[in-house]
């Protein structure tokens, strides 16, 4: 992971603010004095190879130092691959991180957030690569950062081969940092997702999440803020956990499960991810513009986290269902036939599966996404 002196793969300081800087010792302007840490820079890379080595998997060694990094595509036996390319934030959530000196998640949020994105297509993901952005660096607090990448990276089975860190003073304000990952994977051509015969029909099933996940966060604060509840104070939804903690929780990442499904031939023929847009903006992206998906909101896992948010705010079911995954962070769409033999295979590799509903025929210019019942905390 590559530094201005170009001998690690993370590259620290490359756009630096210059302010009002003072002449070195010698009486010439050092990096240092200009607000750059190159030593920090190294120290954290030193910090942070053994977490990116744990990560190896075929195509990939993991190794740090080089201006980019290597992946052996031809060593993972696809026949006619497609790659397939992702990259995505964590978004506020890392004010909650700031804040609360608890990093470690938002790491695994950053690889979610991409992965989870990758498998809906079919695709497996290969490696990932991070940018990390801050003011001046604090090297522990980015440690807890990518051991949380390196962390999300296993749970996904791709490798952290590269990533960059930039110090720019002047651009963030006191330990503020910004994050930003690319993940990549790859599929066969003839098992992209989703497939062209997803219609009416179908069933649909969902698999919870963890919470929130890394959506919808600047009206997380605002609730929070209106509500009174300190980060550090018992979080009221979650009994052992304060609300920063309990705000944290990391997405879950659907890779393994999924891939494990797809492998054996088990009749999924769409995914959605459940980001930000909630239900009605994600799930349309998956359908042909015949269909609608029907979706009973008496079915959803609507867990105590989003049942506190929605009453401190007194926020409208369609705001929730457009802002927040409300419990459900990926959507299935799978042959009726087989929806029980998906749902039991989920089941058995660890996903919490209910159904949904249905595909049908679209009507004239009605809204993809048809829902009956309500939200209730269950």
């Amino acid at each position: 992971m590559h530094a201005d002196t170009g001998h690690n793969h993370r590259e620290l300081g490359q756009t630096s603010g210059m302010g009002d800087v003072k002449q070195g010792s010698r009486g010439g302007v050092t990096y240092a004095e200009a607000g750059v840490d190159i030593s920090a820079g190294n120290a954290l890379v030193d910090a942070i190879r053994p977490l990116a080595r744990v990560t190896r998997r075929k195509g990939a060694d993991s190794a740090l130092g080089g201006f980019g990094g290597l992946f052996d595509l031809k060593a993972c036996g696809y026949k006619d691959p497609v790659l397939v390319a992702a990259n995505d934030g964590v978004g506020t959530k890392l004010r909650l991180a700031i804040e609360t000196g608890r990093h470690h998640g938002v790491g695994i949020d950053l690889v979610a957030m991409s992965v989870n994105d990758l498998v809906v297509q079919g695709a497996e993901p290969l490696f990932f690569l991070d940018y990390f952005a801050t003011g001046k660096l604090d090297v522990g607090a980015a440690r807890q950062v990518i051991a949380g990448i390196a962390d999300g990276c296993k749970q996904a089975g791709c490798a952290l081969i590269g990533g960059e860190t930039a110090e720019m003073p002047g651009m963030y304000h006191g330990a503020d940092y910004d994050l930003a990952g690319f993940a990549v994977g790859a599929v066969e051509r003839k098992n992209i997702l989703p497939r062209p015969d997803v219609g009416a029909g179908d069933a649909i099933l969902g698999l919870a999440s963890s919470g929130p996940h890394s959506n919808g966060y600047s009206l997380v604060r605002r609730l929070v803020e209106m509500s009174g509840v300190g980060y550090s104070d018992p979080a009221p939804f979650a009994k052992g956990k304060n609300l920063g903690e309990a705000l944290l929780t990391p997405t879950r990442i659907y890779v393994k499960p999924i891939l494990k499904a797809l492998k054996a031939g088990s009749g999924i023929k769409a995914l959605a991810h459940i980001t930000g847009g909630g239900f009605t903006e994600n799930i349309p992206r998956v359908l042909p513009r015949t269909s609608v998906a029907e979706i009973d909101l008496d079915a959803v896992p609507f867990t105590k986290v989003f049942g506190w948010l929605q009453q401190v705010g007194s926020v409208a079911e369609h705001e929730m269902l457009r802002t927040f995954n409300c419990g459900i962070g990926m959507i299935v769409v799978v042959a009726a036939g087989s929806a029980k033999q998906v749902a039991a295979a989920l089941t058995k590799s660890g996903e919490r599966v209910v159904t949904l509903g249905a595909i049908r025929k679209r009507k004239g210019g009605e809204a993809q996404v048809a829902v009956c019942g309500r939200l209730r905390v269950r």
